[in-house]
């Protein structure tokens, strides 16, 4: 393993997230969370006000910004840094006001004119690749060299766009999105998995990567998501051997397991 990656635990502050939608929507119980995975080895909280799958409601911006605020301050003294994985530009800009760490939108930073705003800050930005580049995910077709392809000119074309407007290149975290966020067939996130590598060294930023329960996953086992923490796990180390940066996923304490026998086999 070439280092070892960062654990970003998920919160989702959520009514329909796919696999614990409503479990952690009251603050106290998002709060009680979080801290459960610091404990356990968690690198980074993000917090998620809205869903992302493709059967997702949407939600306001002011609803969004009235989940997370109880939480950030919750979460002021939690002793790790907080992201925030949200895409309308509104949230994004409270979570500049809030000093959290690091900003994750699924877009990748789409608008030219928050882009500016973007270099005036000092969060890291996990720039985002997806088919359509919309707020939710897209089961609609590609291949994976076609998935492939996008990923690059994406890529090529919004790093260059937000350095351009300022944002320091050591700020930028690139994710090639995972699961419906690269269209319907799984064969496309395997794709992506086996080519990490390529990845890290044709853009010069860590990699960031999302592949917990994801639907390629359920699709590769055909396993329910209540039942798809091994698949899981086996991705992640997966990612992790091949040199990803930072792992965001569910389950904090079976990574931290997994990365910590890793570590020991060298």
């Amino acid at each position: 393993m070439p280092h070892a990656p960062r654990i970003v635990a998920i919160v989702n502050i959520t009514r329909d997230s796919f696999s614990d939608g409503g479990r952690f929507l009251e603050p106290a119980a998002a709060l009680e969370h979080a801290r459960g995975l610091v404990a356990v080895g968690a690198d980074v909280i993000e917090l998620g006000p809205a869903s992302s799958h493709p059967d997702a409601a949407l939600v306001s911006a002011r609803e969004q910004i009235e989940r997370l605020e109880p939480v950030l301050d919750g979460l002021a003294s939690c002793g790790v840094p907080i992201s925030i994985d949200a895409t309308d530009v509104e949230v994004l800009r409270f979570a500049i006001a809030s000093r959290v760490s690091m900003l994750n939108d699924v877009r990748g930073f789409p608008d030219p004119r928050f882009q500016e705003e973007l270099a005036d800050s000092d969060a890291s930005l996990v720039v985002v690749h997806s088919l359509l580049e919309r707020e939710r995910a897209t089961r609609d077709p590609a291949t994976p060299e076609e998935v492939l392809a996008s990923i690059d000119r994406f890529f090529e074309m919004r790093l260059a766009q937000l350095v351009k407007a300022g944002v320091h290149e050591d700020r930028l975290i690139v994710d090639p999105g995972m699961g419906f966020f690269l269209g319907a067939d799984p064969a496309s996130s395997i794709a992506v998995l086996q080519r990490i590598p390529e990845l890290r060294a044709r853009f010069g930023c860590p990699v960031f990567l999302s592949v917990s329960r994801k639907s390629f996953l359920r699709a590769i086992t055909g396993r329910p998501v209540e039942a798809i923490g091994a698949a899981t796990l086996a991705a992640e180390l997966h990612a992790a051997r091949a040199g990803a940066d930072y792992l965001r996923t569910h389950d904090v304490a079976a990574l931290r397991d997994g990365l910590d026998v890793l570590q020991a086999l060298g």
